[in-house]
């Protein structure tokens, strides 16, 4: 949600669509300079998160850090920011920041993996008094993106030198653009058991919501709101219903706008559709008539 007014707005605009837990941007996601935060700014946010019962706040990172670059000015300039993210999520009571691990670019893989945990290994140690934590999210692999094998993720995490202060977030998108199939159930299963194998489920913190507009193992990152994507129901049906993510706070990250089908905002469309899974045994029938009426 936006933080255009405050802060709390996005805390607002959390409830105003229904939402039970909100993510949002502490700055601007495509500059490096950011305005600076008050104390004010955090008891506002907290304020408005107890008023409106909204529950774990998440924050993300600029889009603009890549802590895997094998430019050295940029390197540096990434890990300043990423410390800022982590002092604004302090000053908000945001546990997370959530930032994608980076791209190696003209590097190789294994460079970009040890330039990662340096990187992580120097903002840890600038932040020793911080509760906020990294939270490595899966991609999707475009380009020289790491992270869409949870193998990366996995490996920086064993090599920083404090990997209580790293933790992980599963994005659905990623997940099925990066090859781990999240449909029909022996494929989900074979998929979660490499996350509780490879990253240990207590380590996931949060999961982003996402049907993909790239088909399984594309390697393309391209959102789409639930249902009309490659993920389908059925994927989403036995996320929502796995009690090993119960406790798991779930965000979505599909695209604004307004849904011609019933008129609702898509966050608003979205959040019907995912709770109309819960609890069901399989897809039901008149959540594809309401919603999907041309399917």
């Amino acid at each position: 949600m936006s933080i255009a007014g405050g802060y709390y707005k996005a805390v607002e605009a959390a409830a105003e669509h229904g939402c039970d837990c909100v993510q949002l941007f502490t700055k601007n996601n495509n500059q490096w300079r950011a305005k600076p935060m008050t104390e004010e700014d955090g008891r506002r946010f907290q304020q408005a998160l107890r008023r409106l019962g909204i529950r774990a706040p998440l924050a993300h990172a600029s889009y603009l850090i890549n802590l895997a670059t094998p430019e050295q000015t940029l390197w540096r300039k990434s890990i300043e920011a990423m410390i800022v993210e982590l002092q604004r999520a302090e000053v908000l009571g945001i546990p997370y920041v959530v930032v994608h691990p980076g791209s190696y670019t003209t590097a190789d893989e294994s460079f970009g993996r040890k330039r990662i945990a340096q990187a992580l290994d120097q903002v840890i140690q600038a932040t020793s008094g911080l509760k906020a934590c990294v939270a490595l999210e899966t991609t999707a692999g475009q380009g020289s993106n790491l992270g869409w094998r949870l193998e990366h993720l996995a490996w920086i995490r064993r090599h920083v030198q404090q990997p209580q202060r790293v933790v992980f977030c599963l994005d659905t998108c990623h997940l099925l653009a990066a090859g781990y199939p999240m449909a029909p159930q022996d494929a989900y299963e074979q998929t979660m058991r490499q996350v509780d194998r490879l990253l240990g489920r207590r380590q996931v913190k949060a999961i982003h919501l996402n049907d993909s507009k790239g088909s399984l193992g594309s390697r393309i990152d391209r959102h789409e709101n639930i249902g009309l994507g490659h993920i389908g129901l059925e994927g989403f049906r036995l996320l929502l219903n796995d009690p090993r993510w119960q406790k798991v706070p779930m965000y979505l990250e599909t695209p604004k706008g307004t849904d011609p089908v019933t008129g609702l905002s898509w966050d608003r469309r979205n959040l019907a559709v995912l709770r109309a899974l819960v609890g069901k045994r399989r897809v039901p029938a008149g959540v594809r008539r309401k919603f999907f009426p041309q399917q």
